[in-house]
């Protein structure tokens, strides 16, 4: 769920957030650099603010591993 379509998920340290009421994620973009439908655990350690931020919205699911 990319966004494209009004639903936005992001996966950090293998859950699954439904960011998709956050204005932050509007569209599944966020600060033109993060997008949604993406496993964003590698970005957030590179991030200027904590992945608590996360942590307030819905846990949706597992990330599947492949």
């Amino acid at each position: 769920y990319d966004g494209s379509k009004g639903t936005a998920y992001v996966a950090y340290a293998g859950k699954v957030y439904d960011v998709s009421k956050s204005y932050q994620w509007k569209k599944g973009v966020h600060q033109i650099r993060h997008r949604a439908g993406r496993d964003l655990t590698r970005a957030l350690k590179q991030a200027p603010h904590i992945p608590d931020s996360l942590f307030k919205f819905p846990v949706v699911g597992k990330l599947a591993q492949s």
